[in-house]
């Protein structure tokens, strides 16, 4: 994408009621507004907050708020030229229960209160390929990143992942679940090649779609985030 391309979405970002970007410099400053008070100051409503970290396009995000209008989701992103279409979808259709948010996974803690989201979905992120820990820490759903998650969930928050990645299927299932102790709630290396009756099957975004086409398989794992 051509930088006069991403400019222009960065601007018609902006234009959007449920587009939300604040710098690091002015979080730290004088905090995220919303935080701990997105159900009624802009939602409006006490539905239950879900979260999809890594959004990009926000085809999860869309697709899931068009499936349940009881429930408020946030696609979560730090590239806002990707947001853009999720942004543009959701706005088109009217869709009252989604928002964006441009900012850092890693600073996630900062945008969201106690208790405040009830399911956070993790779909195709970056494994992070490669042997130690300094690799591991940056997976999505290390337990690193499960500490931030842990600040803003709720006690039974569940966190859902969604890769084509065995590192990071393997990781998540034996490194993080198991040794931690998680109540583990579904998991599968091929979630085409079963019969369950699952929604996860339901929205495929554009990569998914081209991996299958590759032949690849899809790993979905289902799980609490407290023990």
């Amino acid at each position: 994408m051509s930088k006069k391309n991403k400019l222009q979405r960065f601007a018609e970002n902006k234009t959007y009621p449920n587009m939300f970007e604040y710098s690091f410099e002015r979080i730290m400053g004088e905090g995220f507004p919303l935080r701990g008070r997105w159900h009624e100051e802009f939602f409006h409503n006490e539905n239950p907050i879900v979260l999809e970290l890594g959004c990009g396009k926000g085809e999860y995000t869309v697709g899931l708020a068009r499936a349940h209008s009881d429930i408020n989701y946030i696609g979560v992103d730090i590239k806002g030229a990707r947001i853009w279409r999720g942004l543009k979808q959701s706005n088109e259709e009217g869709l009252k229960n989604v928002a964006f948010l441009r900012a850092r996974i890693d600073q996630i803690e900062h945008f969201f209160g106690m208790d405040e989201v009830a399911e956070i979905w993790v779909t195709f992120p970056d494994p992070h390929p490669g042997e130690g820990a300094r690799n591991a820490r940056h997976r999505l759903t290390s337990p690193e990143f499960l500490e931030r998650y842990r600040m803003i969930a709720r006690p039974d928050g569940i966190l859902n992942l969604k890769t084509d990645s065995p590192i990071m299927y393997e990781f998540t299932l034996h490194d993080v679940i198991e040794k931690q102790g998680l109540p583990l709630l579904y998991a599968t290396d091929d979630l085409y090649a079963n019969d369950d009756d699952l929604e996860v099957k339901t929205i495929r975004t554009f990569y998914e779609q081209m991996w299958l086409d590759k032949g690849l398989t899809i790993k979905y794992i289902r799980f609490k985030i407290n023990p």
